[in-house]
Parts: structure tokens; sequence; C-alpha cells
């Protein structure tokens, strides 16, 4: 009996503390102490209103407290995929992109039902287009798990998983292959817009990426003393598209890209040539002199090619 007198009194003494009153709130409903901070609405619709208070007033991280509480309490409601979708909303605004991708992939992974799920996967198509701008936060930590360059390439395959039949799967496809270009991964690029044009061979995408496999094979032949086949397989690819496709804007392009690869080819051939010259192997020398004036004509290489087989048939009576 002591020791519930004792009890009572510390209780009696702790209820009429400061400290305790600003955490802690008797409730005549429950008949017991609730604390304010972790309590949450009695349904689900009124938790969710409290939460979007706080939210269109941009107060982001009140907003997110009540967006979980209504996951953790409520889980099976549809308010809670709505609450869910929500915390992906706050994290975009707020610019941690991949943080707010992920949030947003819970939505389709725990509430299939959601009729937000066709906004989520344009969402996350922009996220990917985002990170491609060089925008959104990444912590170290984060960096440290996913690496600094493929949190692109998980968001773009994730929107292809979520919709590979959407409009967002063809560009998120041939994006991929983009990144990789650009970060000059050129056979992993390649391999990524052949897919693009065998997945979804009736887009626009599939006829961009038709030119992306030959910029592809441009950027990674060597340099004009090495063999020059991949070289060759790039011209080759720039006129079948030049063919294909004469009224694309990346057609002239494609020209272009033709006559750098070609001055490319004539100059491995002029580089040779000079090695036999060097070398008083003279006919060799002409054999190659001779190859590009007769087939590359049309570039830098032709004149000084040919100024070379007069040299040398100077120097040869």
């Amino acid at each position: 009996m002591d020791k519930l007198r004792i009890f009572i009194f510390i209780l009696s003494l702790l209820s009429f503390s400061p400290a305790v009153h600003a955490f802690w709130v008797w409730t005549p409903e429950t008949n017991r102490w609730i604390n304010p901070k972790y309590n949450v609405k009695e349904n689900p619709k009124l938790q969710l209103d409290y939460a979007l208070e706080f939210y269109n007033s941009k107060e982001y991280k009140k907003a997110s407290e009540e967006f979980r509480k209504l996951i953790k309490h409520y889980p099976k409601a549809r308010e809670a995929a709505e609450a869910q979708y929500y915390l992906g909303v706050v994290l975009t605004e707020e610019g941690t992109l991949f943080k707010a991708f992920k949030e947003y992939q819970l939505v389709i992974d725990k509430y299939p039902f959601s009729e937000r799920i066709p906004e989520i996967v344009k969402k996350q198509y922009e996220i990917g287009n985002m990170f491609l701008e060089g925008k959104g936060k990444r912590s170290e930590v984060l960096q440290a798990v996913v690496g600094g360059d493929y949190d692109i390439i998980e968001v773009f395959r994730t929107v292809i998983r979520n919709a590979p039949y959407g409009e967002y799967a063809a560009p998120s496809q041939y994006k991929i292959g983009l990144y990789l270009l650009e970060k000059r991964l050129y056979q992993e690029a390649r391999d990524e817009f052949e897919k693009t044009i065998n997945d979804y061979p009736n887009t626009e995408w599939a006829k961009a990426a038709s030119f992306q496999i030959a910029m592809s094979d441009s950027k990674r032949s060597s340099d004009p003393q090495y063999d020059q086949q991949v070289t060759k397989t790039a011209v080759e690819e720039f006129k079948e598209f030049a063919q294909k496709y004469p009224d694309a804007e990346l057609s002239d392009n494609a020209q272009k890209q033709i006559q750098s690869l070609r001055e490319k080819e004539a100059e491995n051939n002029y580089v040779v040539a000079e090695f036999y010259e060097k070398h008083k192997k003279f006919d060799a020398a002409k054999i190659y002199y001779s190859s590009i004036v007769e087939d590359y004509r049309d570039t830098e290489w032709a004149k000084k090619a040919l100024e070379k087989i007069q040299k040398i048939n100077s120097k040869v009576k």
C-alpha cells in the first residue's frame, strides 16, 4: 500500500510539472495521457487534411511528419497512398530529387490501386531529366552508396519498368544511352541505343537512336595512326541514316559527321604513307598517297597527297 501511495504522489508531482505539460495531455475520451506530437486524427481523411494544411503553408517538415503518421496508423486507407505521394512532392519541391524518386516509387510498390501512378511515372521521368541537367541535391552518403553516376540510369530504368508501353518508356531508354555517351562509355551507350530501336521501332526516339549509334562509333573510333575499322563503320552508319531519313533534322549533322570521319580516314592513310616514305619504300608510299587522291578527293589531305606523289616521282627518276 505504501508503494502505491508513493507512486501516486510522484505521479501527481509530475502532472504539475511544466515540462511534462508541454508534451503530455490528459484526454477524458481515452482516460489516459497522450503526447500530441505522436497523436493522430481519429480518421485518415482528417489526418490527411491536417497534413495538407502544413503542406499548403510550406511547412514541409511538419507536413512530412503528419503524412508519415497517416501511413503508420492507417496503412490500408486510400489516404495513405495520397500521403505517400505527397512525401515525394515535398522532397521534389525541396530539391532532394533522388529521395523524392524513391518516395514516389513506394506509391507504385505499396499502393498499385492509386490513381496517381500515371502522374508519378511522369514525375519520375522529369526527375531523370533534371538529373541530366545537373539539378538535385546529392548527399555524400547517397554518392557513396549509389555512386557518382548511376542513379540517373536507375531512375530511367524504373520509369520503363513501371510503364513499359507508356509515353515515357522510349525517351527513357534513349536517354540512358545519351547519358552513357556523355560519360564516354561508347560501347555501353551503343547497346542502349540499339535497345531503343529494337523495343520502340516506330517512334521518333528510334530514329534519333540510329543517329546516336553512328555517333557512338564515331566517338570511339581510334586516333588516325591506328586501325580505322570503327571509323569506316561509323561512316556507313551515318550514310545509312541520311538515306533512310533524308528529311530529318539530324541529316545535315550526319553529312557533317561523314565528312569529318572521311578526313580522319584520309589522315590515317597519309600517316601510313609518310611512314613508308620515311623508310624509303616509295612504291608503298605512293599506293597510300594515291588512294587518298582517288578516294578522298573531297578532303584537305588530297592536295597534300598529290604534292607528295609529285615529290616522290622527282626523287626516283
